[in-house]
């Protein structure tokens, strides 16, 4: 593997904060070091779910995987950075859009945008029925 950036290159997203940052182990990937798409998949679950949860203040279930796209592989020891961003509120739903970056880092860091994907989930009650979504409280100036 070269230790140039490669024509894939990009940068993380500016101004925003990663849901989740993980590093590929060997044991997610398969006898060529390319990480299984099924522990991505997990990983980007996990960071929707994530902000889902926030937004819900409660539970959530995955209900729906509307896309998911492997841009490129993802190799043991990269750094993943997933961003997850609410796109759509229902009354019980919550959809969310997931982008995973690989920080691939030799004697230069080569970051390459290997995932996005969409995704939706239903907040629930403890008996794990759909509950109606809290009303997002508006955030209140403290300065008199």
């Amino acid at each position: 593997m070269s230790n140039a950036p490669s024509e894939h290159h990009t940068c993380l997203p500016s101004g925003k904060i990663p849901q989740m940052r993980v590093v590929a182990m060997p044991h997610d990937a398969n006898m060529h070091g390319d990480v299984f798409g099924g522990w991505i998949m997990s990983q980007v679950d996990l960071a929707g779910a994530v902000c889902a949860t926030r937004r819900a203040n409660g539970r959530v279930a995955t209900v729906a995987v509307n896309s998911f796209l492997f841009k490129h592989p993802v190799f043991v020891g990269d750094l993943l950075s997933i961003y997850a961003d609410i796109v759509r509120v229902g009354n019980t739903s919550i959809t969310v859009n997931v982008e995973c970056y690989a920080e691939r880092s030799q004697l230069e860091t080569d970051i390459v945008k290997v995932t996005e994907a969409t995704l939706t989930y239903v907040a629930t009650d403890d008996q794990r029925r759909p509950r109606p979504l809290p009303p997002l409280i508006d955030a209140v100036d403290d300065q008199a």
